[in-house]
């Protein structure tokens, strides 16, 4: 009899993508496979990671629950689970607008997934379980990772901030940290694996020692980081600019592979309305954060999370975002229009902003940030970078095939295909010939290319079988592949 199939479809910030490459783990040690892409809802299993905060979170969770009821209907083996933030909000709605559903597992009870399973199919009727507090970190989980050369490694979980516009704190709990002997050991066991990239993962990653009681093991994480031989990048994501201290900018500055690249939420600039937040620093404050990373790592590439429309943003305050904008120049932004998330201390206050209103702002905002990504990557050309070789096929122009990559600073590179032959994972030496808003191009022949063993264990991955290929590693530490470039987190909370 052929193995049991399944799929997760994965909805959210970086750390429900962690989450999500736990939950193939667990699910491939269990005996199942997963199903061939493009599936669709065909598999045995179907499990939902969802998210409660990106707008219509629910309505997209119940449509497409809707459109697997007549498949379950037809396959009565089939089985449909749903973890993650909403499930651990909304709990026993799931099953009652939804009783075709098998599962609803919380943040907390992600290894419970296998079991319950078995269990809702042993007893032909629906499991819901959810835990109120993290029992065990959950990185001892196994894990399905996608990448052979890049991991994120969670430090962290939970967040301690009550801004008014999130419900991460709620659903995932205060912050709790790990050991940092236990991080750097994954770290270890990661790169003798062959990973050759590493982002370390927080809802709120720069308070890492608040739990542990240590206000510098952050900055102590990022130099240790340093140690390990074999790691070529450190990357990570997101940091409140509260805790963002003169002792993390040295440690960014002072440890050579800690990457010239920073993702910090702005959220606003107008203080009024960052105080209407309850995001606890101010413009000055900020945009004094900005110039101290400057000073110390001039090419550093800075990204950010902006809300646009918040409860009460004035003309004025909208202003205040625009120059804060101007003068902090970022290499990129997400912006979002704020919408009401339920649950929220924000969507019962005073001022809602009408909606033509929200999207003229967010359409100048978008326009200003625009040009400001494409002057900032214009001061790329002529620059020879070290770009790491990423999955995929690359880009095609023509007759000219492309390949892509990043930059040490994150930035997106395509890049003409060499002549020697290369792997992701590898390292391509490129100068900067053309920059557009988004990405850079380097189209003249590659100065140098560096195999490394990012690259063989990607080539090996890719020449065994598929149940090896599939990156699972029963009883380790939770390991995962980062996004090309960092969804905004700000404690999952702009999303």
């Amino acid at each position: 009899m052929s193995a049991k199939t399944y799929e997760v479809r994965t909805y959210g910030c970086q750390m429900n993508v962690h989450d999500s490459e736990r939950l193939s783990g667990l699910l491939e040690g269990a005996g199942y496979v997963r199903a061939p892409e493009g599936a669709d809802g065909d598999a045995d299993v179907v499990v939902f990671n969802t998210c409660a905060v990106r707008e219509n979170a629910d309505n997209k969770l119940y449509g497409n629950l809707g459109r697997l009821a007549p498949m379950k209907t037809k396959r009565p083996g089939m089985q449909i689970a749903v973890g993650g933030c909403l499930a651990q909000k909304d709990r026993d709605t799931i099953v009652r607008r939804a009783p075709w559903v098998d599962v609803v597992f919380g943040t907390h009870n992600i290894g419970k997934l296998p079991v319950l399973l078995e269990r809702a199919r042993v007893q032909e009727e629906a499991q819901v379980e959810i835990a109120e507090s993290l029992e065990a970190f959950p990185s001892t989980l196994p894990t399905r990772r996608e990448s052979a050369y890049a991991a994120w490694v969670s430090i962290s979980v939970g967040c301690n901030n009550t801004c008014t516009f999130c419900i991460v704190p709620a659903l995932r709990g205060k912050e709790k940290d790990r050991r940092p002997g236990d991080i750097l050991a994954e770290i270890e066991a990661l790169v003798g694996e062959g990973v050759s990239e590493i982002t370390l993962l927080g809802q709120n990653v720069n308070a890492y020692g608040s739990d542990i009681g240590d206000r510098e093991a952050f900055s102590k994480l990022l130099r240790a980081c340093g140690t390990i031989e074999g790691l070529e990048r450190v990357r990570f994501t997101s940091p409140h600019p509260r805790d963002f201290t003169d002792d993390v900018i040295a440690a960014m500055a002072e440890t050579p592979n800690v990457m010239p690249q920073l993702h910090m939420p702005l959220q606003s600039g107008s203080d009024t309305v960052l105080k209407a937040m309850r995001r606890s620093y101010r413009q000055e404050r900020f945009l004094g954060i900005i110039e101290k990373v400057r000073a110390a790592i001039p090419h550093a590439a800075i990204s950010t999370d902006i809300i646009v429309g918040f409860p009460g943003e004035t003309e004025e305050d909208f202003e205040q975002t625009m120059h804060t904008v101007r003068e902090a120049r970022f290499a990129n932004a997400f912006t979002f229009q704020y919408s009401k998330r339920p649950g929220t201390p924000a969507a019962t206050m005073d001022g809602q902003i009408p909606k033509d209103v929200v999207q003229d702002r967010y359409m100048r905002l978008s326009a200003l940030q625009e040009e400001i990504s494409w002057e900032e990557n214009k001061k790329q050309v002529g620059r020879v970078l070290e770009v790491m070789v990423a999955e995929g096929e690359g880009r095609k122009d023509g007759s000219t095939q492309r390949l892509s990559g990043r930059a040490p600073d994150n930035r997106l590179v395509h890049f003409s295909k060499p002549d020697q032959d290369v792997r992701p994972g590898d390292v391509v030496t490129v100068e900067i010939t053309y920059a557009a808003p988004h990405h850079l191009l380097a189209e003249g022949p590659t100065s140098g290319v560096r195999r490394t063993r990012a690259g063989d264990a990607w080539e090996k991955r890719n020449a065994e079988p598929a149940r090896k290929r599939a990156g699972v590693m029963l009883g380790l530490p939770s390991i995962g592949a980062p996004a090309p470039l960092p969804e905004p987190t700000g404690g999952c909370s702009v999303l």
